[in-house]
């Protein structure tokens, strides 16, 4: 890792997430926002503009893209915003598609970090978290443990920081997972959030919330959990790839272009003062 600041003491300041629902903010709903939601990105922005004014951000991450997508769709915008701070997380909905070739998923990936490091930005990546969603999901630990090998040894190459989400103990509680059990609630938005303000040297307040600990579940409450996420996503998610559709095809970027960050308010000020400027994006 490079003894340079890991973020510009002055001079331009632009901060460009990329990726899929991860980095969207899907399970922290919030209607007052694009496409109703807020995520660990927004919350980092508006930390970062409190630490340091004159932060612009932009987030290009759209729910169920796969890597592919993020190269051709998203590369491009963001290397014309000409960031200082780049956040990636990529290839999540690669490794449940069991067709993927794990090594050339990460020849791509690391092709597409090459070209993110070479803009001089700080560049931020993840690893993937085991979450335990079912039994029929184990089959995957493994891809995924080969993909979170080949990020840190990715991320060490180019100089990347690295936030180690696979060793986050705090997210084996079910409270940081929302009801699908594959995205993270809004408490587990909130503690990423800090954990890459850890990772960048930014001040914050953010803390694990301290809960009692988790109830244990009777049998019928675990059968009635399992019936109601099985109709409400399971059965749903089958429907959509039979159909050859995913949750982001209607949906574009929540803030596809910079837009400086308020220091107080945050972005919900900027969407209550900005109404036109946010909905043309």
């Amino acid at each position: 890792m490079s003894a340079q600041p890991l973020l510009p003491e002055s001079g331009r300041r632009v901060f460009v997430a990329l990726g899929d629902s991860f980095t969207e903010g899907v399970g922290d709903r919030d209607e007052r926002l694009p496409n109703g939601v807020r995520g660990w990105a927004d919350r980092v922005a508006e930390k970062l503009a409190k630490a340091q004014s004159g932060w612009k951000y932009a987030n290009l991450a759209i729910r169920s893209k796969r890597l592919r997508h993020i190269i051709d769709e998203q590369l491009e915008p963001a290397l014309r915003m000409k960031p200082t701070l780049v956040t990636l997380y990529a290839g999540g909905n690669d490794i449940l598609d069991l067709k993927t070739d794990m090594t050339a998923l990460m020849g791509s990936y690391e092709q597409l970090v090459a070209q993110l490091a070479g803009t001089g930005a700080t560049v931020v990546l993840f690893t993937g978290f085991d979450v335990k969603v079912s039994a029929l999901l184990e089959p995957l630990k493994k891809r995924n443990a080969f993909y979170n090998q080949q990020v840190r040894a990715i991320a060490a190459k180019y100089g990347a920081v690295l936030v180690d989400y696979w060793c986050l103990d705090a997210f084996h509680d079910r409270r940081m997972w929302d009801s699908d059990r594959l995205h993270m609630s809004k408490a587990g938005h909130k503690y990423l959030a800090g954990q890459v303000l850890d990772q960048l040297g930014v001040p914050h307040k953010i803390t694990l919330k301290d809960w009692e600990p988790p109830t244990r579940l009777t049998l019928r409450e675990w059968e009635q959990r399992q019936r109601r996420w099985i109709h409400d996503w399971v059965l749903p998610l089958f429907g959509r790839k039979l159909r050859g559709v995913t949750l982001g095809d209607e949906l574009t970027a929540r803030w596809p272009k910079p837009v400086k960050v308020p220091r107080k308010g945050g972005l919900k000020k900027l969407v209550a003062e900005n109404p036109a400027r946010v909905a043309e994006g």
